[in-house]
Protein backbone atom coordinates (compact mmCIF):
# COMPACT_ATOMS: atom_id res chain seq x y z
CA UNK A 1 0.00 0.00 0.00
CA UNK A 2 1.31 3.34 -0.79
CA UNK A 3 1.30 6.09 1.29
CA UNK A 4 -1.11 8.48 1.46
CA UNK A 5 -1.54 12.48 1.88
CA UNK A 6 -4.04 14.56 2.85
CA UNK A 7 -3.91 17.60 1.01
CA UNK A 8 -6.23 20.90 0.70
CA UNK A 9 -8.99 20.39 -1.98
CA UNK A 10 -8.00 22.94 -5.36
CA UNK A 11 -10.21 24.06 -8.29
CA UNK A 12 -7.67 22.03 -10.60
CA UNK A 13 -8.92 17.98 -8.26
CA UNK A 14 -11.92 19.08 -9.70
CA UNK A 15 -11.92 16.22 -12.41
CA UNK A 16 -10.87 13.83 -9.76
CA UNK A 17 -13.57 14.41 -7.13
CA UNK A 18 -16.03 14.76 -10.03
CA UNK A 19 -15.50 11.13 -11.14
CA UNK A 20 -15.26 9.79 -6.95
CA UNK A 21 -18.29 11.59 -6.35
CA UNK A 22 -19.87 10.50 -9.49
CA UNK A 23 -18.46 6.59 -8.48
CA UNK A 24 -20.46 7.05 -5.19
CA UNK A 25 -23.61 8.61 -6.76
CA UNK A 26 -24.13 5.66 -8.74
CA UNK A 27 -23.93 3.02 -5.99
CA UNK A 28 -27.55 4.63 -5.16
CA UNK A 29 -26.39 4.58 -1.96
CA UNK A 30 -23.79 7.59 -0.57
CA UNK A 31 -26.24 10.43 -1.50
CA UNK A 32 -30.00 11.55 -2.48
CA UNK A 33 -27.96 13.45 -5.61
CA UNK A 34 -28.23 11.91 -9.18
CA UNK A 35 -26.20 14.62 -10.80
CA UNK A 36 -22.46 15.66 -10.33
CA UNK A 37 -22.71 19.89 -9.96
CA UNK A 38 -20.18 21.98 -11.85
CA UNK A 39 -17.27 23.02 -10.08
CA UNK A 40 -19.08 26.76 -9.88
CA UNK A 41 -22.03 25.42 -7.77
CA UNK A 42 -20.05 22.82 -6.06
CA UNK A 43 -17.49 25.84 -5.03
CA UNK A 44 -20.09 28.19 -4.02
CA UNK A 45 -21.79 25.49 -1.60
CA UNK A 46 -18.65 24.37 0.22
CA UNK A 47 -16.71 26.25 3.24
CA UNK A 48 -13.67 27.21 1.36
CA UNK A 49 -11.09 25.81 4.44
CA UNK A 50 -12.49 22.83 5.53
CA UNK A 51 -12.13 21.13 1.64
CA UNK A 52 -9.57 17.95 1.58
CA UNK A 53 -8.50 15.32 -1.23
CA UNK A 54 -6.37 12.34 -0.36
CA UNK A 55 -3.40 11.97 -2.52
CA UNK A 56 -1.86 8.37 -3.37
CA UNK A 57 0.91 8.55 -5.70
CA UNK A 58 -0.12 12.30 -6.43
CA UNK A 59 -3.44 10.93 -7.48
CA UNK A 60 -6.61 11.87 -6.03
CA UNK A 61 -8.23 8.83 -4.10
CA UNK A 62 -10.49 10.68 -2.07
CA UNK A 63 -12.48 13.92 -0.77
CA UNK A 64 -14.05 15.55 2.24
CA UNK A 65 -15.67 18.86 2.52
CA UNK A 66 -18.00 20.52 4.79
CA UNK A 67 -20.71 22.88 4.04
CA UNK A 68 -22.57 25.40 5.90
CA UNK A 69 -25.84 23.68 7.75
CA UNK A 70 -27.06 27.57 7.82
CA UNK A 71 -26.50 31.03 7.32
CA UNK A 72 -28.22 32.13 11.21
CA UNK A 73 -25.42 33.50 12.77
CA UNK A 74 -26.05 31.02 15.93
CA UNK A 75 -25.30 28.30 13.54
CA UNK A 76 -21.42 29.21 12.48
CA UNK A 77 -20.08 26.44 14.37
CA UNK A 78 -22.55 23.73 12.51
CA UNK A 79 -21.46 22.44 9.17
CA UNK A 80 -22.69 19.33 6.99
CA UNK A 81 -19.66 16.60 6.13
CA UNK A 82 -19.06 14.72 3.12
CA UNK A 83 -16.49 12.09 2.24
CA UNK A 84 -15.92 9.88 -0.49
CA UNK A 85 -13.36 7.68 -1.39
CA UNK A 86 -12.74 5.89 -4.80
CA UNK A 87 -14.07 2.77 -5.40
CA UNK A 88 -10.44 1.10 -6.37
CA UNK A 89 -9.35 2.73 -2.97
CA UNK A 90 -11.88 1.62 -0.18
CA UNK A 91 -10.46 -0.10 2.25
CA UNK A 92 -7.39 1.27 2.75
CA UNK A 93 -8.19 4.02 5.65
CA UNK A 94 -8.03 6.92 3.54
CA UNK A 95 -11.71 7.74 4.65
CA UNK A 96 -10.21 8.15 7.90
CA UNK A 97 -7.54 9.82 6.97
CA UNK A 98 -9.57 12.46 5.57
CA UNK A 99 -12.01 12.92 8.27
CA UNK A 100 -9.30 13.17 10.83
CA UNK A 101 -7.60 16.09 9.30
CA UNK A 102 -10.99 17.50 8.60
CA UNK A 103 -11.90 17.32 12.24
CA UNK A 104 -8.97 18.70 12.92
CA UNK A 105 -9.05 21.88 10.87
CA UNK A 106 -12.69 22.28 12.08
CA UNK A 107 -12.25 22.66 15.44
CA UNK A 108 -8.86 24.67 15.11
CA UNK A 109 -11.74 27.08 13.12
CA UNK A 110 -14.34 26.91 16.04
CA UNK A 111 -16.55 24.49 14.65
CA UNK A 112 -18.05 22.99 17.31
CA UNK A 113 -20.73 20.45 15.45
CA UNK A 114 -19.95 18.30 12.29
CA UNK A 115 -23.53 16.46 11.06
CA UNK A 116 -23.73 14.25 8.31
CA UNK A 117 -26.60 11.61 6.81
CA UNK A 118 -25.93 8.02 6.08
CA UNK A 119 -28.19 5.74 4.35
CA UNK A 120 -28.63 3.04 6.83
CA UNK A 121 -27.28 0.54 3.94
CA UNK A 122 -24.07 1.96 4.09
CA UNK A 123 -22.33 0.13 6.68
CA UNK A 124 -19.28 0.75 5.58
CA UNK A 125 -19.73 4.49 6.07
CA UNK A 126 -21.88 4.38 9.51
CA UNK A 127 -18.83 2.37 10.41
CA UNK A 128 -16.38 4.52 9.57
CA UNK A 129 -18.14 7.60 10.78
CA UNK A 130 -18.36 5.74 14.36
CA UNK A 131 -14.07 5.27 14.56
CA UNK A 132 -13.94 9.22 14.38
CA UNK A 133 -16.42 9.96 17.09
CA UNK A 134 -19.73 10.69 15.78
CA UNK A 135 -23.00 9.73 17.18
CA UNK A 136 -26.00 8.40 15.99
CA UNK A 137 -28.27 10.76 16.95
CA UNK A 138 -31.56 9.12 15.20
CA UNK A 139 -32.85 7.82 11.51
CA UNK A 140 -34.89 10.18 9.09
CA UNK A 141 -37.63 7.43 8.29
CA UNK A 142 -38.53 7.94 4.59
CA UNK A 143 -36.66 11.47 4.37
CA UNK A 144 -36.93 11.75 0.61
CA UNK A 145 -36.57 9.84 -2.33
CA UNK A 146 -33.91 8.60 -4.61
CA UNK A 147 -34.94 6.83 -8.36
CA UNK A 148 -38.13 6.51 -6.70
CA UNK A 149 -37.51 4.69 -3.65
CA UNK A 150 -38.56 6.33 -0.18
CA UNK A 151 -35.20 6.17 1.79
CA UNK A 152 -34.25 6.51 5.39
CA UNK A 153 -31.19 8.36 6.53
CA UNK A 154 -29.03 8.04 9.78
CA UNK A 155 -28.19 11.20 10.79
CA UNK A 156 -25.01 10.88 12.91
CA UNK A 157 -23.17 14.11 14.39
CA UNK A 158 -19.95 14.61 16.48
CA UNK A 159 -19.38 16.95 18.80
CA UNK A 160 -16.17 18.76 19.66
CA UNK A 161 -13.94 17.24 22.65
CA UNK A 162 -12.36 20.76 22.28
CA UNK A 163 -14.44 23.35 21.87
Amino acid sequence: MSSVEVARLLPEHWGTVARIYAEGMATGNATFETDVPQWEAWDAAHLDDHRLVALSDGQVVGWTALSPVSERCVYAGVAEESVYVASEARGRGIGQALLEELIRGSEHAGIWTIQTGVFPENEASLRLHERVGFRTVGVRQRLGQRDGVWRDVVFLERRSTLI
